[in-house]
Parts: structure tokens; sequence; C-alpha cells
């Protein structure tokens, strides 16, 4: 297994346990994520300590759990492509969510630097220069 896989596999269970700082460790300073859910409504991203902390509190805000499920991880070289799914409960509705999930996980200098989510698998694929 890659490194670069081993970075990501660690980072989905720190996100599911939602343990920023074991997060935040496997970032570059400048890190940017761009979470699917909220790129529907509007185009936001979330950058840096600050950004992890700002984005793991929405989703502890919003969901009584929330976790990311791999299925399958594809190593790119300077890049990982995740596809799984997405389930949790909301926190104020209790509506249960289990929906399809991509990620493509960019790199540099041995941490991850950007992650692009998506709703959907072919789309992930397409955004990591595959086909399904």
């Amino acid at each position: 297994m890659s490194a670069n896989v081993e970075i990501v596999k660690r980072a989905i269970d720190a996100y599911n346990r939602g343990d920023i700082d074991a997060y935040a460790d496997l970032t570059t300073a400048d890190f940017e994520v761009f979470p699917a859910l909220e790129r529907t409504v509007e185009a936001v991203s979330y950058r840096g300590r600050e950004g992890i902390e700002t984005h793991l509190g929405n989703i502890r805000d919003t969901w009584e759990e929330l976790h990311v499920l791999a299925d399958e991880i594809r190593d790119l070289g300077d890049r990982v492509l995740v596809l799984g799914r997405v389930e949790g409960r909301g926190r104020g509705s209790g509506v249960q969510v289990d929906e399809p999930a991509g990620f493509v996980v960019e790199f540099r200098d041995g941490k991850m630097s950007r992650i692009r989510a998506y709703l959907d698998h072919g789309e992930a694929l397409r955004a990591a220069g595959l086909s399904e």
C-alpha cells in the first residue's frame, strides 16, 4: 500500500471520529477542501487548520452522525481516488442518509493538499481523469 493511500485511510478515520488534530496533521498548511454537499448550494471551500475546524464543526452541528465509507481506493501517484459513500443521520430531523460519494485527494510533500468531494462516482472518476 502506498504512503498516500495510507494517509487517506488515516484521514478518513480521523474525519469519522471528528479528530481535528489527527486530521490536520495529515494536511499541508494551505490545505483546501471542497465539500460536495455545500458545493451544490454555492461554491464553498475551507482552507488551512481554521477551515478544517470550521468544516468539522459544521458537520457536528448539522449531523448527529456522519461517516465516510471507502469501498475503493485507487493510488494515482500524486492523487488518490476514493469511491464509497456517506452515511449519517441528521441532527434535528433524524433523517437517514446513505449516498454515493467520491473524493479526489491531491498530495504535496507527503501530505494532503486538496480534497474535492463529489456525490456521484462517475463525476469523481472524470475529475480524476478516468472513465467509468
